[in-house]
């Protein structure tokens, strides 16, 4: 058996969530959705709902000395995110609490996707690839396709595999600048690239126009800013993107229409 995995770390994530889970339904996905869930939050009813199997997931057993490298404060300080903001319920020690899902050895293969991810076409596929693939983190410029993104990435759940980075996450003044990001990166040297319409980072939008087209795109990701924020700092720019992910929320499907990026290349109607 497989399954799309999500984390939940917080009610904001829930309702993330909520959309992610109804957007694999609207794209008629083959395998159910599990959510790892950090905490009791409201809202987790409504996930269940949507057919996401709750599984609770532990803080990773991290030591004091990580902890504090890794907390809001040191990696805002440290790694300060110049490109874009980081919402404030964002907890950069959850983002490790990822790595139990290579403790779900009851799947054979899992296709992660962070809470603020829409799929918009299927992305079965995806089960046929290799441990481990993931997008590369492109929303600037051709260089970020030499880094990857972990918002997108497939894995086989492996005991053994979890208990080898427990051991190589912890250790003295190490830090990853971008969290799981940067340690998956690390720790899968050789990971195989997957094209970047499996995680489509919204930044191209703006950023990197000529890259969208909605024919293509199979997965948006919402990093930085999230969709559903209040008095949302970059509503001028990602406006169809936002509205987009509202529509799937509400509807369980893609506005009639979709509009073209900014000077970007010719747009298409949703089917």
């Amino acid at each position: 058996m497989n399954s799309y995995v999500t984390l939940v770390a917080n009610a904001d994530y829930v309702l993330g969530a909520r959309a992610l889970a109804r957007s694999l339904r609207m794209c008629q996905a083959e395998w159910p959705l599990t959510a790892l869930v950090v905490q009791d939050v409201p809202g987790l009813d409504e996930l269940a709902a949507l057919g996401c199997a709750l599984l609770h997931a532990d803080p990773l057993p991290l030591s004091e000395n990580f902890r504090a490298r890794h907390s809001r404060q040191s990696q805002h300080t440290h790694a300060p995110f110049t490109k874009g903001t980081k919402p404030q319920f964002h907890d950069p020690l959850h983002n490790f609490v990822k790595l139990r899902l290579w403790e779900l050895e009851q799947f054979e293969t899992v296709v992660f996707l962070d809470a603020d991810v829409l799929v918009v076409q299927n992305i079965d596929r995806l089960f046929r690839y290799p441990e481990f693939s993931a997008a590369p983190n492109v929303y600037e410029s051709l260089v970020d396709f030499h880094r990857l993104n972990s918002g997108v990435f497939v894995a086989r759940p492996k005991r053994r595999t979890f208990d080898a980075m427990l051991e190589r996450l912890d250790r003295p003044d190490v830090f990853w600048r971008r969290t799981d990001q940067t340690f998956l990166e690390t720790y899968f040297p050789g990971w195989h690239g997957l094209p970047y319409i499996y995680n489509t980072l919204q930044y191209v939008w703006f950023n990197l126009p000529a890259l969208w087209r909605w024919e293509a795109v199979r997965v948006i990701h919402y990093q930085y800013e999230k969709p559903w924020e209040r008095d949302h700092p970059k509503r001028d720019r990602l406006g169809p993107l936002i509205d987009a992910w509202w529509h799937v929320l509400e509807h369980g499907q893609l506005p009639t229409v979709l509009p073209d990026p900014p000077n970007g290349s010719k747009g298409a109607h949703a089917g």
